[in-house]
């Protein structure tokens, strides 16, 4: 299935945490960055290449982040990521952030983001892209094909 989770591990570094050993809240944001980055390469291709060969740059434009439980200093921790919507200029990205070692879900996010060019004027996604980072959609209930009087009211 196309939409499954990538998964990228990381270990907590010294530098990402407080006096407390807690990592920062920023971090995550580098961590969703990371499971992006990732998650593109699995697709066959990289930020890099879609900015030399296309001309296409994918910008943030919207993070959310819902903090669950910390990080410590040397946790294992495994950044899950996932494509939510491909659009003609937007993509949209979920992350979970989760600690294997006690079954801990540490964050739930997401990101959106938009296609521009060099100069950074909106611009469509080149087909090739859309093909790649292509989802399998879920029918949406109104597209679900019910039997004689079931259709939902």
């Amino acid at each position: 299935n196309m939409s499954e989770w990538n998964e990228t591990i990381v270990n907590v570094r010294y530098a990402e945490t407080d006096q407390m050993g807690i990592v920062h809240h920023a971090n995550y944001l580098v961590w969703f960055e990371l499971g992006r980055t990732e998650f593109c390469k699995t697709r066959g291709f990289s930020y890099s290449e879609m900015e030399r060969d296309d001309d296409a740059l994918m910008v943030v434009a919207e993070v959310y982040c819902r903090y669950k439980s910390p990080a410590f200093y040397d946790d294992r921790i495994t950044i899950r990521s996932k494509i939510a919507e491909v659009r003609s200029r937007t993509v949209r990205f979920l992350y979970e952030i989760y600690r294997e070692s006690d079954d801990t879900i540490l964050v739930e996010g997401e990101t959106l983001h938009i296609f521009t060019d060099k100069d950074k004027k909106v611009r469509t996604l080149p087909q090739k892209y859309k093909d790649l980072l292509a989802i399998e959609e879920e029918p949406t209930l109104n597209e679900r094909s019910f039997p004689p009087n079931e259709a939902p009211h």
